[in-house]
């Protein structure tokens, strides 16, 4: 039966009259909103839909929102969740399937880690590492084929470098070779070491698919357990959302498959990589795709311009300084480079590019500048990946490109201890330069580039307040004057990151509207001993107010 307009009028004014309903309240928290307007609070309410209804104090959310079901932070602190501006997903879940190499301080320790893999192994079976790093062996020298195959005569071993720019391969590997790699040919973006004619076993950018592209493909089932395993290990470290650079459509498809099934516990901002399919798809769409749960989606390529300073890949403007006649590496040709960003333009794409030395930079900079036009000041937001050694100058072009420049504050402190070798002093002056970004109002995107480094997002925020390694040395931070404050390092990987993927409205801080990601940790980053920032620890981490992630459980829920 039909009420009357009367009896509706007060019906809608009773209703109106009940007290909001919040699914959720987390009470008795210290929380940094970085939200301007609210810094600090100790609650947090939201709904089923994951949407933060209000942030405010205990007493007052509580009588808002009676009836909800509370969440007690015990006091802890609470920070919005964080992201990884530049992380390798499918690169973190292979860790668990491979040879784990990093911290190994000698060639003998390297060969003792994979007879013990070995062992495990069926005969033949490909012998996968990485991780390894010459600059932390006592001769700095590239290894060779020889030193692995006394132990590995018959078995193809391949080993990546930490930073994923160069692999050591035995003998039996470079017999899988697309062509011979003895001569004095050199493939395109790419590097054999040689002695003489011979090839010693490290190939360097461009030449590693010469021996890796015959090492069988991870099939369907073991790419979905990688992934699986990088996103328990990502929430557990206080991840709710990673930038994952270099994608290709057929892994991208996996990826949406297990969003489709709700499988995917944080947010993936994926990166097609390069001019190649996932692009091409990624065109297809209108230049961007998300899926409806927020939790995937693609709206970028990731281009490469040069190799890594460890690898000395990273194209200089001048010599190596421990190198002499040595340039480095476009790894991408100039005319490769710029059609394909002349392509992801008029697709709508976003453009992100690695370039690590200061001729990489300056040639993105430029190949920017020339395809934007009179453009350059709208809302592109491209990106240039890790900007790790730039000319001064070319700093402020940055700023007046609108561009965003995505750096790793724990590639300063692992690179500190021989960068000055690869570039002398003076080029120091634009090297991992963070204030002077931030002095250019150029915003900032932290991540880590894991597995280059570790997944742990506590040791980037230490690494950029202090520049110190976990010893504290050097005892005044090396390059002290780049050092930023802990509010803007937070920022970096929560608000920069999240403008970097066009999400600022949605995460990055907390306040009513936006999605529940946040973390719950074990201390407070602003306000604990510098060298404390390092050993905090996620009590938990959440995604639009679900916990994906507590302390001393084994599993994550999407």
């Amino acid at each position: 039966m039909r009420l009357p307009l009367r009896c509706s009028s007060i019906v809608l004014l009773a209703l109106a009259a009940l007290p909001l309903q919040a699914t959720t309240l987390l009470v008795n928290a210290h929380i940094h909103t970085m939200d301007p307007s609210r810094p600090e609070a100790t609650a947090l309410a939201w709904k089923d839909d994951g949407r933060l209804l209000a942030v405010g104090d205990t007493a007052d959310l509580q009588k808002q929102f009676p009836g909800s079901t509370i969440e007690d932070a015990k006091g802890a602190t609470v920070i919005p969740g964080l992201i990884d501006a530049h992380g390798h997903m499918l690169g973190l879940g292979m860790t668990h399937i491979q040879v784990d190499l990093v911290g190994s301080a000698s060639r003998a320790e390297v060969v003792s880690r994979l007879k013990a893999a070995a062992a495990k192994l069926p005969a033949g079976v490909w012998l996968i590492g990485r991780g390894w790093d010459q600059n932390r062996w006592a001769d700095k020298h590239f290894p060779s084929a020889a030193d692995l195959d006394a132990a590995f005569p018959d078995r193809p071993v391949y080993l990546e470098r930490v930073d994923g720019h160069a692999s050591w391969a035995n003998t039996a590997a470079m017999k899988h070779a697309t062509k011979s790699l003895d001569g004095d040919w050199q493939p395109e973006g790419g590097r054999i070491e040689r002695v003489g004619k011979r090839a010693t076993g490290v190939l360097v950018d461009g030449a590693q698919a010469l021996v890796g592209q015959a090492i069988p493909p991870l099939t369907h089932q073991q790419t979905r357990d990688a992934y699986k395993a990088a996103f328990a290990d990502a929430v557990a470290a206080g991840l709710t959302g990673v930038h994952d650079p270099g994608v290709s459509l057929q892994d991208f498809k996996v990826l949406q498959e297990m969003a489709a099934a709700g499988e995917i516990p944080l947010r993936l901002y994926e990166m097609a990589d390069g001019n190649h399919e996932a692009l091409d798809w990624l065109c297809n769409q209108g230049g961007r795709w998300a899926d409806a749960s927020g939790r995937l989606q693609m709206r970028t390529v990731k281009l490469y311009m040069d190799g890594a300073l460890g690898s000395r890949g990273a194209a200089l403007l001048a010599d190596y300084s421990d190198d002499h006649g040595n340039k480095g590496i476009f790894v991408t040709s100039p005319e490769a480079y710029r059609t394909a960003v002349d392509k992801a333009y008029r697709c709508h794409v976003q453009v992100a590019t690695h370039a690590i030395g200061d001729r990489g930079n300056r040639h993105v900079l430029d190949t920017y500048q020339a395809v934007l036009g009179d453009h350059a000041d709208s809302d592109h937001r491209w990106r240039v990946e890790h900007a790790q050694i730039v000319a001064l100058d070319d700093i402020p072009r940055f700023a007046s490109l609108h561009l965003i420049a995505s750096m790793q504050p724990t590639h300063a402190t692992s690179d500190m201890p021989w960068a000055e070798q690869r570039l002398g002093a003076e080029r120091l002056k634009g090297a991992y330069a963070w204030q002077r970004f931030i002095q250019e109002k150029v915003p900032l995107a932290f991540g880590s580039d894991f597995p280059v480094e570790q997944v742990n997002p506590m040791l980037g925020l230490y690494a950029a307040v202090t520049r110190q390694d976990l010893n504290g040395q050097p005892p005044a931070g090396w390059l002290p004057d780049q050092r930023v404050s802990r509010i803007q390092a937070l920022a970096g990987f929560t608000r920069g990151a999240a403008y970097a993927s066009f999400m600022e409205d949605q995460v990055g801080a907390l306040r009513a509207g936006m999605r529940a990601d946040f973390v719950v940790l074990s201390g407070d980053p602003l306000t604990v001993p510098p060298r404390q920032i390092a050993d905090l620890k996620p009590l938990s981490t959440w995604v639009d107010g679900k916990a994906v992630y507590r302390a001393g459980t084994t599993n994550a829920a999407p």
